[in-house]
């Protein structure tokens, strides 16, 4: 059998996310959950960068434009967050755009609005 890709950190993650979603339930801004999970994961002692900023190229020149996920995590996972009511296939592509500009290998798309329980989607590529 296969391990998964970083199991043990994304456990961790999650545990956070669900920490989070726990005390504040849906129905919140997505700015909301993600000062939450900062706050948690500060407190839980996961590192994290908030919105690390991903240079492009364009045919090997550098854009001024850039990609900010939400949050890195462990220097290898990008934490992508929403609150809507579901997610759909941007937002899926959203995350595969994010690793493939930093190269990484796993993400996770957390939508903290999807009622009754959080909805984590592990995408690795």
């Amino acid at each position: 059998m296969d391990e998964l890709l970083y199991e043990k950190e994304s456990f961790i993650i999650r545990g956070a996310c669900y920490e989070v979603h726990n005390e504040k339930g849906s129905g919140f801004l997505e700015s909301i959950y993600q000062e939450c999970l900062e706050k948690e994961m500060r407190n839980q002692r996961i590192p994290f960068e908030t919105q690390p900023k991903l240079g492009l190229d364009y045919k090997g020149e550098p854009l001024e434009q850039s990609l900010r996920p939400d949050l890195e995590c462990y220097g290898k996972i990008i934490v992508e967050l929403k609150a809507v009511d579901k997610l759909n296939e941007k937002h899926r592509a959203q995350v595969f755009n994010y690793l493939a500009a930093t190269k990484m290998r796993l993400g996770l798309l957390v939508n903290f609005a999807a009622h009754p329980k959080l909805e984590i989607v592990r995408i690795a590529v």
